[in-house]
């Protein structure tokens, strides 16, 4: 059916702030959705209250309302548009369940707005615990046993009947809020109240738990012809047990057998089918019985969902694109697959390629949390690496966790007992799949293994080749390595910097230079969808080393499907094969990246969210492209996050979906030879490479490597505000305890500690006396060794304040000058920041441009700074400075409605000056950027806010004026605040 035509105008609801369990995945499809919507010549008009995702920019939709997700914004959006349809799929449960209150008030038909994608039956079908169990076994579908309960002693009762272990799942929750094992009836009464105080229906699900089984999900498209396609199949490295949010997974499905996956697709189909009114994206999950290949059904998600953006990029398939199609009518067959862009949308995906993704967590921001990985999400982040096999793919994974790793292993760290080992991998955390490397390497077996952590012994044996290839490497020296024996290593992942280390050497330039001279450098393969059955049109590439045409090419896991021809699949294409032993590229050096007679600029992006660098730099990148595009030169991504905008498809002249790691990106400029690399648009993650940069002569675009190093090392940030007699707070360096207590005696306490080079307020605190002055040394030692630590008298009970401005060598424009309402000694990141000042006075804010300018001035900036003031009996201090695009560059763009990114990175390039601009700054009244916790997900944890920041997203609120009543409660708290 083509187009429904009566759809003129349509409503996407955003997910709102970035918490754990919903984070920028929802606003990738949400982007998505918008884009598809427009091109549909459908009006677009989106809320959401988000201000640091690009979904929430102007150019995104016909009008954006950047208003809290309340049953009050919708009506006062319906009051002030015709809308005749609201999407309500793409933003998550945040959107659902907003969707759901609005109708249950009956604003919807009062409004003759049309649910389109799904309607409130398919919702509760699915979201309601109890509704969906029912349904599962009308259809006779199997479901683990379970009971519903509405209040506590019914809970306490339906437990008592299942026996445990069991799990607790609350009605209409995200990422896992409120759910959790009990193991003994000790634990029950705590765990049914959190799961009932979580619903907003105040229901729980009392249910049987499958600890140990494995657990896939499939990501599947419907239209309304009832036509289904399965667009992805993903298996959980970690079994039933752990949140799908906090597992690693893969894809494809790589331990499943033919009968087994048919099974699941056909359930998944038939549960597809008969969810009712829906024509969209969906996920669905399923638990499968080791031992048996019984299968259970867990969950639908009738709504694109947290994998659905993980599985748009594995498999170059934009899925939410394609569900807002068919959300307005069309059917799969009437549209086109865009990355061949001329074969059919109706199709499922085949992979010549292995995917990987590992989470990020951020347990050091809170401390004493649990950090047990359960049924509750955990993570705030994640990474996604695309290899030829299972091994290449985890250890690109692991290098792009920003974390440390050189790959799958800690190097140089002294190792657990092989029985210690053993004991910890039977809990699963964070860290499991590198302590199951290092059980491995201590000798524990296989089978062991399997036995303690119920993983399949299919993924235990690869890592165990890893392992095999370590053990080899480490019989040489950077002299008598065999060439064999790099080729090998290099084939299942291993970074340079990972073998130099394995075997205690130093410099793996070395080793690049010496495979370079073999000829063992990266290919880069397209990414299009089909395995090469069709010529692809979207440059979406990762790299990869082939085997040489003259050995036999290694083959990847078996097929996980086979060839099935179904009316879903009418080509009879491989669905959700693994990497044929032949075909495109197997066993040849060839590389698919052609490179462009065109002048280049790769933009780098800012890798995994955590909390201190998140969706904001998403925003920046994508503006970044497009001003490098505007510009006339061909814009190269690099990044390898999964969840955003800036890896999409069609974002980018060129995408490479590779870690943000020195390796990599090295390769890549090796092979496309640009003008230069933005790292300003990509937080920490890329700033940390400029040196690396600067050393190979690469030219920086913007900003010189130099004048950004004086303002990261806070050392010699702090000699310059010296020499231009800008205030700032006494301060010194040390590398050990006894250095730190001299410098605190100097500079007087309290002071606050912190290394150099960090984002997000890493590691910082405010100490009081000698004693913890040691402790807190002692443990940034411990986690930073050699890292210079900047010692600050800290001044307490003042202001703070910051400034973002542009600079382009001649004119300097201040963005916007946004005054803290928290006083010294929280992050700025988890501060209330009101645009603009609100208490300042006059010379106050005069006295901090000034200083701005003059820093801008003497560090040479082009482009992008950031910088942070204290405001002490009307003095004004500095505090620090950074040369970058920082977390409130998209506040202040959304808050003023001027594009200051697109005009940056032109800047940057030297194709405009700042004069060639007019900024008409169009707000009224003022903005506040209001900071989003997720404590909820870390019980007992301490949540007082301090120097290290712990915020995992914001809000922007209007206000038209200071008598605001949310505005007077935020000052009567600080005021309360500094008085103590």
């Amino acid at each position: 059916m083509p187009k429904d035509n009566s759809i003129k105008s349509v409503l996407i609801i955003g997910s709102g702030p970035i918490i754990i369990g919903q984070a920028c995945e929802f606003d990738y499809s949400g982007t998505q959705a918008a884009r598809s919507l427009r091109e549909e010549g459908v009006k677009v008009i989106l809320i959401n209250s988000n201000p640091a995702t690009i979904m929430t920019d102007p150019m995104m939709a016909d009008r954006v309302y950047l208003l809290p997700l309340t049953v009050e914004s919708i009506e006062q959006i319906l009051e002030e548009n015709q809308i005749d349809a609201v999407l309500p799929t793409m933003g998550g449960q945040t959107a659902l369940n907003l969707c759901k209150e609005v109708d249950e008030l009956g604003i919807w038909e009062k409004n003759n707005v049309r649910l389109i994608g799904v309607d409130i039956k398919a919702i509760d079908k699915a979201e309601d615990r109890e509704k969906f169990r029912q349904w599962m076994i009308q259809m006779g579908v199997p479901v683990a046993r379970a009971k519903t309960a509405n209040s506590f002693l019914e809970g306490k009762e339906f437990a008592q009947e299942i026996g445990f272990p069991l799990v607790i799942r609350p009605s209409f929750t995200l990422g896992g809020t409120g759910g959790g094992f009990v193991h003994s009836k000790d634990d029950l009464d705590e765990a049914l109240n959190n799961g009932l105080t979580a619903s907003p229906i105040h229901e729980v699900l009392v249910e049987e738990a499958v600890l140990g089984w494995k657990e896939y999900e499939l990501e599947l498209l419907r239209d309304s012809a009832d036509n289904v396609v399965i667009i992805c199949t993903v298996e959980n490295f970690d079994p039933m047990g752990v949140h799908t949010g906090d597992s690693i997974t893969v894809a494809p499905a790589m331990t499943l057998s033919d009968t087994a996956f048919q099974l699941m697709r056909n359930t998944a189909i038939a549960m597809m089918r008969d969810l009712g009114n829906f024509a969209g994206g969906c996920n669905v999950q399923f638990a499968l019985d080791p031992k048996t290949e019984s299968i259970i059904a867990i969950e639908i998600n009738p709504r694109v969902s947290r994998s659905s953006a993980l599985a748009s990029k594995a498999t170059g398939y934009p899925i939410a694109k394609i569900a807002a199609k068919l959300a307005i009518g069309y059917n799969l067959d009437e549209l086109k697959n865009q990355i061949t862009q001329s074969t059919s949308a109706y199709f499922e995906p085949a992979l010549d390629y292995v995917i990987v993704k590992i989470p990020r967590w951020n347990f050091d921001k809170f401390k004493g949390a649990n950090d047990t990985l359960g049924l509750q999400m955990k993570s705030v982040g994640e990474v996604m690496a695309i290899g030829r096999s299972f091994a290449e793919a985890i250890q690109k994974a692991c290098q792009s966790l920003e974390n440390e790793a050189v790959g799958l292993g800690y190097y140089g760290k002294s190792l657990m007992h092989s029985d210690e080992l053993i004991e910890y991998i039977k809990t699963p955390k964070w860290d499991r799949i590198f302590r199951i490397k290092d059980a491995l390497m201590a000798g524990a077996s296989v089978k062991r293994i399997c036995e303690s952590t119920l993983i399949d012994r299919w993924f235990i044996y690869q890592i165990q080749k890893i392992c095999e290839c370590e053990k080899e490497i480490a019989k040489y020296d950077l002299k008598t390595l065999p060439d064999e024996v790099l080729h090998e290593a290099k084939t299942l992942g291993f970074s340079d910097e990972q073998i130099v280390r394995i075997m205690q050497e130093e410099n793996s330039e070395l080793i690049y230079e010496r495979r370079k001279a073999m000829g063992l450098t990266r290919v880069f393969k397209m990414v299009d969808t089909c395995s090469a059955e069709f010529e692809a049109k979207t440059p979406y590439f990762y790299s990869t080393f082939e085997n040489r045409s003259d050995e036999s090419p290694t083959a990847p896991p078996p097929p996980t499907g086979g060839s099935v021809l179904t009316d879903a699949n009418p080509l009879g294409s491989s669905q959700q094969s693994a990497p044929p032993l032949g075909g495109r590229g197997a066993g040849l050096l060839h590389n698919e990246s052609i490179v462009s007679s065109k002048k280049k600029i790769i933009v780098l992006g800012s890798g995994p969210n955590r909390i201190g660098q998140g969706i904001e730099f998403d925003y920046c990148c994508v503006h970044g492209l497009l001003a490098v595009k505007e510009a006339g030169y061909e814009a190269i991504m690099v990044n390898c996050n999964p969840e955003t905008v800036s890896t999409d498809f069609d974002i980018a002249d060129k995408l490479y979906f590779e870690p943000v790691f020195w390796e990599h990106l090295w390769e890549i400029i090796e092979h496309e030879k640009p003008e230069g690399v933005i790292v300003q648009l990509g937080g920490q993650t890329a700033l940390k490479l400029a040196k690396k940069l600067h050393e190979k002569g690469i030219k920086i675009i913007g900003t010189s490597f130099n004048d950004m190093d004086i303002a990261e090392d806070r050392g010699r940030f702090s000699d310059t505000l010296k020499e231009l007699g800008i205030p700032y707070p006494k301060y010194g360096t040390a590398y050990n305890t006894d250095e730190a207590i001299e410098v605190a005696k100097e500079v007087g306490y309290p002071v606050l500690i912190r290394p150099s080079y960090v984002i997000g307020g890493q590691r910082m605190r405010i100490v009081l006396n000698d004693e913890e002055l040691e402790k807190g040394i002692l443990s940034l030692i411990k986690h930073l060794p050699g890292n210079k630590i900047l010692i600050d008298h800290f001044l307490d009970r003042c202001q703070e304040a910051e400034i973002d401005a542009i600079f382009d060598g001649e004119t300097f424009h201040i963005m916007g000058v946004m005054e803290h309402i928290e006083p010294a000694g929280i992050h700025s990141g988890d501060s209330n920041a009101v645009l603009p000042q609100f208490n300042l006075s006059p010379l106050v804010v005069h006295t901090m441009e000034e200083y701005a300018e003059k820093i801008a001035r003497q560090l040479n900036i082009r482009g992008l700074i950031n910088i942070q003031f204290a405001i002490k009996d009307g003095n004004v201090f500095v505090i620090e400075a950074n040369p970058r695009a920082s977390r409130t560059t998209p506040f202040i763009a959304k808050a003023y409605q001027i594009p200051y990114l697109n005009i940056a990175t032109k800047i940057m390039l030297g194709v405009n000056k700042l004069t060639d601009f007019t900024f008409e700054k169009k707000m009224t009244g003022f903005a506040i950027k209001e900071p989003v916790f997720s404590f909820n997900k870390f019980p007992g944890v301490n949540k007082e806010l301090g120097p290290e920041m712990k915020s995992t997203g914001e809000a922007i609120r209007f206000i038209k004026d200071l008598r605001d009543p949310y505005f007077r409660q935020l000052y009567k708290e600080r005021s309360m605040h500094l008085s103590k």
